[in-house]
């Protein structure tokens, strides 16, 4: 029973996290979604950027805290190891639920592009940017980083494995495709205003920090000697750079 349960959890918070992720596109896209990034009447200025930095500061604090494995060994103290990633992937959800929910408009135009070729350029540059990032999941095991597998090898009594380390397709380029179609699809827009200005920077300095800081650690005690020779070899985030490290 405890192991049904441990599967429907994993289930429920993968189904989650698949419609917060198409959320997601929406609302940076200004798309098919019911609120969007610029949906709404500008208020104060000031009073937007403090309130939307909080929310992304919660996000960022809540994912790097929790995928850290200092914490992963403490939660799993109380829960299966089975079900910690579902864990992680239910409440990064919800922070990015509170984000899309909360969000305060700030509608003022920093740039918008009018010419019809540059708007379809840009718009195919924005959808490239998520499909990388759903591409690399699945190069490094979907079903992994998301705990769907964790809770199915539970399930089935199976020994639960790290992901192999693989250097395919986007991850010649660089260490981090996933993180670069993020960034991709947070700046590339042909409207610009100073709310998705504030999300693309705010994220963006995020992610470079968070990798460089925290997750590129992780991996050299992970991976070892190999990681360590990928970093010299492949740029971290920004193909053709020489900021490897």
């Amino acid at each position: 029973m405890k192991k049904t349960l441990i599967l429907l959890f994993g289930i429920i918070s993968y189904a989650i996290f698949l419609l917060t992720f198409l959320y997601a596109i929406g609302f940076v896209g200004n798309v098919f979604v019911p609120k969007t990034i610029d949906t709404g009447e500008e208020e104060s200025m000031v009073f937007a950027v403090i309130y939307n930095v909080v929310l992304l500061s919660i996000f960022a604090i809540q994912h790097s805290v929790m995928a850290r494995p200092a914490f992963k060994k403490w939660l799993t103290s109380f829960f299966s190891p089975a079900v910690e990633r579902s864990i992680y992937v239910l409440l990064s959800s919800g922070a990015l639920l509170l984000i899309f929910w909360k969000w305060q408009p700030m509608t003022t135009e920093v740039w918008n592009v009018e010419n019809t070729m540059l708007v379809a350029i840009i718009e195919i540059i924005f959808w490239a940017g998520w499909i990388i990032v759903l591409i690399s999941t699945f190069l490094i095991n979907h079903f992994h980083l998301f705990g769907l597998l964790q809770v199915y090898d539970n399930f089935k009594n199976q020994t639960m494995s790290n992901p192999i380390f693989k250097k395919i397709l986007f991850y010649k380029i660089v260490r981090h495709p996933l993180m670069l179609g993020f960034i991709i699809g947070f700046w590339a827009t042909p409207v610009m205003t100073y709310g998705h200005l504030l999300f693309a920077v705010v994220t963006t300095s995020y992610i470079f920090i968070a990798v460089k800081f925290l997750e590129e650690r992780d991996l050299v005690k992970m991976h070892g000697d190999v990681y360590r020779e990928y970093q010299k070899s492949t740029p971290m985030i920004l193909p053709l750079t020489k900021f490897k490290k």
